[in-house]
């Protein structure tokens, strides 16, 4: 069994960080777009609590993997835990905690713990290279989820992730904060359909 851990200080209170994390296809944010991971809530439970279903799909150094995790425990601002239900390995589980540092400081940590399949031979695969991708990505994904809430205070969970990079491309390009941008984007859209009568 390999459990890989790892955990990150990120200036954000712990309600934002914790409700980042709460919806699980935000985790495919936090692993580099080549691996084209694809996070897919199936069944939703309790405000995506304990019962929730999700299945992850990815590209692991040129293997095409999937499996479905259900959320086995789940206390606000505390933790999150899945395990896999059905997939490749012989046991996959991510657990994500927060422990509030101050009010606008959280420690977060994720660990994962996994059996791969294939006895010594699968064990093998994962001391030379599966071990090695997994750390980098979930430290990267750290970094990843740290730069995001950290560069605007807050994150609007109504929106997609990728609305959500447009408007923070937007937020450099106005130089102003999100809520800001947000409005001034709304704005320039109620102006436009009435621009061609103005210049009448």
């Amino acid at each position: 069994m390999t459990t890989i851990s790892k955990s990150m200080k990120i200036n954000s209170p712990v309600s934002e960080v914790f409700t980042y994390f709460a919806r699980p296809e935000h985790m495919a944010d936090q692993f580099p777009e080549n691996m084209g991971l694809n996070i897919i809530p199936i069944e939703v439970k309790n405000g995506f609590g304990v019962g929730t279903i999700f299945r992850i799909s990815g590209d692991f150094d040129g293997k095409r993997l999937e499996w479905d995790c259900e959320t086995i425990d789940y206390i606000p601002h505390r933790k999150i835990v899945a395990k896999m239900i059905e997939g490749p390995f012989k046991k996959w589980q991510i657990e994500v905690e927060f422990e509030e540092l101050n009010e606008k400081l959280t420690k977060t940590g994720i660990t994962v713990d996994y059996d791969m399949p294939m006895g010594p031979l699968g064990s093998f695969i994962d001391k030379v290279k599966l071990k090695k991708i997994a750390e980098r990505g979930i430290e990267n994904g750290l970094y990843r989820v740290k730069a995001l809430l950290e560069g605007t205070g807050s994150i609007p969970v109504y929106i997609t992730l990728d609305a959500y990079r447009q408007i923070l491309k937007e937020k450099e390009r106005l130089n102003c904060s999100v809520s800001d941008t947000i409005l001034r984007m709304f704005q320039n859209q109620k102006e436009e359909p009435t621009a061609p009568s103005a210049s009448m």
